[in-house]
């Protein structure tokens, strides 16, 4: 069976096993080593493998596999590979909720002897090496372990199930080292050839301990795999003094390098991964791996077999890189020693933008590299320095991924993760999967609500109230609790406007939690509504406007300021909603001053960087928000590319992350508001479709699609001449408006109209 059919069959059998409300029922017994926390206490641990051999009397009709390995898996039949998936299953709270794969393999079995094989690695199940997050005292972590089922359907009816027990053999392969944010070592030396083949004598290895399990409730895991999704070609490399080769890969990335090489057998080649150099041209890693207690940071290593060329690649952890720095090569480096494997959530694509500037074109590249670098299983910060899920930096890019990206179904499993993490007080940490950190720091109202924006987001972009429908009780706890941290409804707790421009004159972030305090409510009243829960709509409801009072009481000093009159003071009040309808148009005249007095320079963070374009555009100063984003001065998102971006950056002043998606909403700015595909709240899902386009100087013209459930949406316009055109398509079935530059509106039915507008 090609990988393609494996892939495609494992996707549909995975989703018609999947129904939360039908749990499967294991025979199944998880499988591991003996005693191996005490053996391999504070030393490395290699891989281990598993094997069995069975018999089918019989032609084979149908065979499905059920798989939990943990941390990561790679599964093998009669020495194949089963099925594309990298870094598989995905992450979760493991004492809470495991993740198992459904394949269809029916091609991969014959009838007569079959071999099975299992190789595990530690991910984030084990995290056997120190650093700052804890991990390595997870309240889950144990050695690599493993459950299984193999389910036959032969031609003659009969039916036959292999289940993991205490029968089967394991034994350690040659990935001597897995660390997660460490890297992998492998030595080819220590393979076994045959091992996942029938007749392989494996008398010498143990037998498999039958061990508890993680803890979890086993469930299937429906969000898409990671995958290699894309392979680079390195576009030059220099040779140090030292005899290192530096490799450039042209592109900031998510994965790892694919080594091709021959050489005798014992040598060691060292590869190691940074995302800039330093003034002598070598790897810059200053910082980057400053919570990496134990162990080599960003590091694989491979030994050869000396067996011709030799073709190898880490499967058990991933980087964030631009440069690999190879040590150790025999005979001379070339371009074909090392591809880049760019590895990420293997999401369909549901969207792509584009403008007559190049500088917001490249931005928009920026902006889907780093989000899908960042998404790795998971939403995450960095790739590098440390892959946590960081709510604040996952709800901020959220419009984006759901505008670029089917990232729905992956968003939800996170999200349940989240509630996994929910303390009984309503409490959620700051990186999700977690493993004790993030409870009293790093958190607070504009982090935490990616609990409640991300599943509103999924309802508005796709129509889709599952993730509402099932996360409402935790939603609910947390607003409660956030009312047990405010005083009169002034919520003081929380990081605010993160990597500001200058700390000295950032937003205070009582001002920006208590916003979020506010929107988390009013969400909530909302969703009681939806869901049937009347009386607390009405409850919530009542909160959000003592919220609202209490915030206007501390926060505005009369004549359109918030604060100190901050940008993101200003623009918070207004895109929050707080701001009393006849006080709007003074707030935001404030907001243009702002911006306007700092010649159309940001002075914000992250939060800001939602807002103020938003709020510009959405009030008639779009010219200023596309001025934002391109002018080229510090600071600024253009200025980042001057200094070769190709992937949005941690901070303003192109300090420490190099690949960071928190200021990452510029794209759904370019789909909303300069295409002008805008979802409709009250008609989520794009059931009725409203195109908004905001013609402004400095762009000759736009174009965009998205695929809605219905089908797929364009809104493009383009200046000739005296007259702009505008050239919409809706999906059959699907009815929406054009709203033209004067604010008239032009009825869209499904199918594609062109509208002639004079300037």
């Amino acid at each position: 069976m090609s990988q393609a059919k494996v892939r495609a069959k494992a996707s549909k059998t995975g989703m018609q096993a999947s129904a939360r409300s039908k749990p499967r029922v294991w025979a199944a017994q998880w499988i591991g080593r003996r005693h191996m926390m005490f053996k391999y206490a504070g030393q490395s641990m290699p891989a281990p493998l598993y094997r069995k051999e069975f018999t089918l009397n019989g032609a084979v009709r149908h065979a499905t596999l059920h798989i939990c390995g943990l941390g990561f898996y790679v599964a093998r039949i009669n020495g194949r590979r089963v099925g594309d998936r990298v870094l598989d299953p995905s992450a979760s709270q493991y004492d809470r909720r495991v993740r198992y794969v459904t394949y269809d393999v029916t091609d991969m079995l014959r009838a007569g002897v079959n071999a099975i094989g299992v190789t595990l690695g530690s991910g984030w199940y084990n995290g056997h090496t120190v650093e700052f997050w804890n991990l390595d005292r997870a309240v889950w972590r144990d050695y690599p372990k493993l459950i299984l089922e193999l389910e036959v359907r032969l031609e003659s009816g009969k039916k036959f199930r292999l289940a993991s027990d205490g029968s089967w053999r394991v034994a350690e392969g040659p990935i001597l080292f897995d660390g997660l944010r460490n890297g992998e070592h492998y030595d080819a030396r220590a393979e076994r050839p045959g091992w996942d083949k029938p007749g392989y004598d494996d008398g010498a290895w143990e037998q498999a301990a039958i061990v508890p399990g993680p803890g979890g409730v086993l469930e299937p895991q429906l969000a898409p795999p990671c995958r290699v999704m894309k392979t680079l070609t390195p576009v030059s490399l220099r040779k140090l003094e030292s005899g290192a080769v530096i490799y450039d890969m042209g592109q900031n990335m998510a994965g790892w390098a694919l080594l091709r090489v021959s050489g005798p057998a014992g040598t060691q080649i060292t590869l190691r991964y940074a995302e800039r150099l330093n003034a002598e041209g070598d790897l810059d890693i200053a910082g980057m791996d400053r919570f990496i207690e134990s162990g080599e940071f960003q590091t694989d290593r491979y030994t050869l077999k000396g067996q011709g060329d030799e073709l190898w690649e880490p499967g058990f952890t991933y980087h964030g890189f631009q440069y690999v720095r190879v040590e150790g090569l025999p005979g001379k480096p070339s371009l074909d020693t090392i591809r880049g494997r760019v590895v990420h959530t293997s999401f369909d694509e549901v969207g792509g933008v584009a403008t007559s500037s190049e500088t917001l074109n490249r931005l928009q590249d920026c902006a889907r590299w780093a989000y899908v670098g960042n998404f790795v299983g998971f939403p995450t910060d960095c790739p590098h320095r440390e892959k946590n899920g960081w709510t604040g930096d996952a709800h901020l890019a959220a419009e984006t991924g759901l505008l670029n990206f089917g990232a729905g179904a992956a968003y939800g499993e996170w999200l349940d993760s989240i509630a996994d993490c929910q303390r009984p007080s309503g409490q959620v940490p700051a990186i999700v999967p977690c493993a004790g950190w993030g409870y009293n720091w790093g958190s607070g109202p504009a982090w935490d609500s990616a609990l409640i924006l991300i599943p509103w987001y999924i309802y508005l972009y796709t129509g889709d109230r599952s993730h509402i429908d099932r996360l409402y009780p935790a939603m609910a706890r947390y607003v409660h609790y956030l009312g047990t941290l405010a005083t009169h409804h002034i919520v003081h707790f929380g990081l605010g406007d993160w990597c500001a421009v200058d700390g000295s004159r950032m937003a205070p972030s009582a001002l920006t939690s208590t916003a979020y305090y506010y929107v988390d409510t009013c969400l909530l009243a909302r969703f009681a509504t939806l869901t049937g829960r009347n009386q607390e709509a009405a409850a919530f409801e009542a909160l959000a406007v003592r919220i609202r009072r209490a915030f206007n009481a501390a926060f505005y000093h009369g004549d359109g300021r918030y604060a100190d009159g901050q940008m993101t003071a200003l623009a918070c009040a207004v895109y929050q909603g707080l701001v009393e309808d006849d006080q709007r148009p003074a707030v935001v005249a404030r907001l243009v001053e702002a911006v306007e007095a700092n010649d159309g320079k940001v002075d914000f963070g992250i939060l800001g960087a939602k807002y103020v374009p938003r709020v510009l555009a959405e009030n008639g100063h779009a010219e200023l928000a596309l001025r934002l984003f391109t002018q080229p001065a510090f600071p600024g998102w253009a200025h980042w590319l001057q200094d070769g971006a190709t992937t949005l950056r941690e901070n303003w002043n192109n300090s420490d992350s190099q690949n960071h998606i928190m200021f990452g909403d510029i794209s759904a700015c370019l789909y909303s508001y300069f295409a002008g595909i805008v979802p409709d709240p009250m008609r989520p899902g794009f059931k009725h479709v409203t195109l908004r386009p905001h013609l402004v100087d400095g762009l000759d013209w736009v174009k965009a699609w998205h695929r809605a459930p219905a089908g797929i949406i364009r809104s493009a316009w383009k200046r000739a001449g005296r007259k702009v055109t505008f050239d919409v398509t809706l999906p059959e079935g699907t009815r929406g408006a054009l709203v033209l530059p004067d604010g008239s509106r032009a009825t869209l039915d499904s199918g594609s109209r062109r509208v002639t507008w004079p300037l």
